[in-house]
């Protein structure tokens, strides 16, 4: 069946590295002056802007795209230079590059993450059948881990998301366990257009799409992505991170949708650095 997808939102912006070390053949200090950042409207922007503040440094929160901060990273990575980026978990970062997340000893971050499916009021009895799935629908961050790195290889998420779907139809029966077929109906989800929650988007669509469906996506800012689920104009997303990340979307939007529960345990979110760095906490960072 068709899949429709519409960026309404979500510009990228050019940033450049601020980030410098001195490299002479004494003994090297690490200076940050800049942490790569994504959308302003993620959690994880606002939680790194309160780590600024808890932790008093003197550093600048670049804002701009999860498509930048990797640029960002990759570069720096090459050349082995000093950065710090806002990081998820799962990431397909973690599996292209040596990193490691900063130490949080004033748990500005908090714990680790779950990602929610979330649906719009009406969705079950208008659609059961994507009800059904999207509310069955669970997996792990090695399987989201798997099209996220087919992606950044250079395969397109459509045909990643296709392939992981052919690959492992043990889980996707579980997630269409007795659903029958439908022809013709529409769906559409919303997603944010981060690397994991395009991957988990892509993945559900593709599958939704097996079972007769013709899916539109719509990807959003975050607070775009939330308000599309309580107005009714989208009808499900699988890219709620709870309870830091989304945490004050849920908290405004909560009287008018649906909260499936986790469809992956054990995200992350903080600051992370390449390991060759020599710091390990953010206090490290003043």
């Amino acid at each position: 069946m068709k899949q429709v997808i519409k960026v309404l939102t979500g510009c990228t912006i050019a940033a450049t590295l601020a980030a410098c070390g001195n490299q002479s053949s004494g003994e090297e200090s690490v200076q940050i002056d800049e942490i790569m950042g994504v959308d302003p409207g993620a959690g994880v922007m606002m939680n790194t802007e309160e780590a600024i503040t808890e932790y008093e440094l003197d550093i600048h929160l670049q804002h701009s795209s999860d498509p930048a901060m990797t640029a960002a990273l990759g570069e720096a990575y090459a050349n082995e230079e000093p950065i710090a980026v806002t990081a998820s978990y799962p990431h397909w970062i973690f599996l292209a590059y040596d990193l490691k997340y900063l130490d949080d000893p004033k748990d500005v971050y908090g714990d680790t993450e779950n990602i929610h499916t979330f649906t719009r009021v009406g969705l079950e009895d208008e659609a059961p059948e994507a009800f059904a799935v999207l509310d069955q629908f669970h997996w792990e961050p090695d399987d989201i881990g798997e099209v996220m790195l087919d992606v950044f290889e250079g395969k397109e998420p459509t045909e990643a998301a296709g392939t992981w779907v052919e690959n492992h139809q043990d889980k996707v029966s579980e997630w269409t366990n007795g659903v029958e077929p439908v022809s013709g109906k529409t769906i559409t989800l919303s997603y944010v257009s981060w690397d994991s929650e395009t991957a988990s988007t892509h993945v559900v669509a593709k599958v939704l799409e097996d079972l007769g469906y013709n899916v539109e996506l719509t990807q959003l800012e975050p607070a775009f992505m939330w308000a599309s689920i309580h107005s009714g104009d989208a009808d499900a997303m699988v890219g709620g991170w709870l309870p830091k990340t989304h945490g004050a979307y849920l908290e405004e939007y909560n009287d008018n949708i649906v909260d499936l529960g986790a469809n992956l345990e054990g995200a992350r979110i903080g600051l992370a650095v390449p390991e060759y760095l020599d710091i390990d906490s953010i206090e490290d960072l003043k």
